[in-house]
């Protein structure tokens, strides 16, 4: 054992790297910029040159935060023509790279006034709120250009559903919705197609929504999934005539458990399960309606009016043109419902807004970030059994 152990500080040392650091950048920085200086005056300083083009003035200091740390730099200034850098951008404070951190810890969820305080640490300097909302104004250029791209593969499934969220509408805040459509296209990868405002999330806002995708290129939709929405099923029928629309099994039994009694809920959780067990539709439907008559036996006469009403709709993916394999995915809307707890998350740090696009362009970005993973490039399901069995159909 050595008698003397060599014990390192290691924030000590980690503060004075980075502090090295910030050193050796801004003499770098300031010799570049000497060296534009003398390239444009075309001559070095205090050099005797008959071809001289302007002469020294001094200089100012300005400072850039980058991700060395803030360095403060010597920016010259001429008599006889006008210094601009190559180096450093004209009014810029930081670098790129550090402006898009801090955007991207805005859209992963970070408020506003959070970011301001956050970049102090690892840079030492602030950027304050109005600022980060000006660089996002770029940013949601990109994002509009992406909700409106065209839609060149085939989608033949299709997932909708709307997220609510408060914003300020006439000097009241309400309640509207936005709008999202989750496509899976002919590879069997997910893909977000559609996100617009949908106010009331009614028949005319399902009608536009829908009709700006098929604008936009979609086709080959064969199964529209979604809740009973207002309006939703009849655009189906009228704007997508060939797809069919499968309601949620999730949503559609909270709708009939939500008119049992807490005493028979139990048995009636169990008795809808065993209808969604079923292998055919036929076999579904049959025990649907013995478990309805159970109902009325049981003086649950909602309840059973519901599942009658719902249970045909409900039970679309069982139909034979849709392949065993693709059935527990296709009967829900769960995975766009995720996707929706994603967008409320990041939403309710802001509470309400001030204007309809500015809520569109927060779940259009943090609908881009979470899907800018494994979600959108691992295959989700194999179209290739949807192909087989609408053959074998035929």
């Amino acid at each position: 054992m050595p008698e003397h152990i060599i014990q390192i500080d290691q924030n000590l040392l980690e503060t004075r790297l980075d502090r090295l650091i910030a050193e050796k950048m801004t003499q770098i920085l300031n010799a570049m910029l000497d060296a534009e200086a003398d390239e444009i005056a075309n001559a070095a300083r205090y050099e005797r040159n008959g071809e001289r083009k302007a002469y020294r003035a001094g200089h100012y200091e300005r400072s850039l935060t980058a991700k060395a740390g803030r360095l403060e730099l010597k920016v010259p200034k001429l008599k006889g023509a006008v210094f601009e850098s190559a180096v450093i951008e004209r009014y810029r404070r930081r670098e790129q790279s550090v402006e898009e951190s801090l955007i991207d810890m805005y859209l992963a969820g970070v408020s506003t006034r959070q970011v301001d305080d956050i970049s102090q640490l690892p840079w030492g300097d602030r950027m304050p709120s109005q600022t980060l909302s000006d660089k996002l104004k770029k940013v949601y250029d990109e994002i509009d250009e992406w909700r409106t791209r065209p839609l060149e593969s085939e989608y033949p499934y299709v997932f909708v559903d709307g997220v609510w969220h408060k914003r300020s509408w006439g000097g009241s805040v309400e309640n509207v919705s936005v709008l999202v459509a989750i496509g899976i296209n002919a590879e069997g990868h997910r893909e977000v197609i559609g996100v617009a405002e949908g106010m009331k999330e009614d028949s005319a806002s399902w009608e536009q929504f829908v009709r700006s995708m098929i604008e936009r290129g979609l086709k080959g939709v064969r199964l529209v999934v979604g809740d009973r929405c207002a309006g939703l099923v009849s655009t189906v029928g009228s704007m997508l005539p060939k797809a069919k629309y499968q309601r949620c099994m999730v949503h559609f039994m909270r709708n009939v458990l939500s008119k049992t009694p807490p005493t028979h809920r139990e048995w009636a959780s169990a008795a809808l399960k065993a209808i969604f067990a079923m292998e055919s539709r036929e076999s579904a439907l049959s025990k649907a309606e013995q478990v309805a008559t159970e109902m009325e036996s049981r003086k649950l006469r909602g309840a059973a009016n519901c599942l009658r009403e719902g249970i045909g709709e409900t039970t679309t993916y069982l139909l034979p043109e849709f392949p065993d394999g693709h059935r527990r995915r296709i009967r829900t809307n769960n995975m766009i419902e995720r996707l929706n707890r994603e967008i409320r998350r990041r939403t309710r740090v802001v509470g309400g807004f001030p204007d309809g696009n500015s809520a569109l362009m927060l779940v259009c970005a943090r609908i881009r970030y979470v899907t800018a993973n494994e979600w959108s490039t691992r295959r989700y399901l194999d179209m290739s059994r949807l192909d087989d069995t609408l053959q074998a159909a035929n």
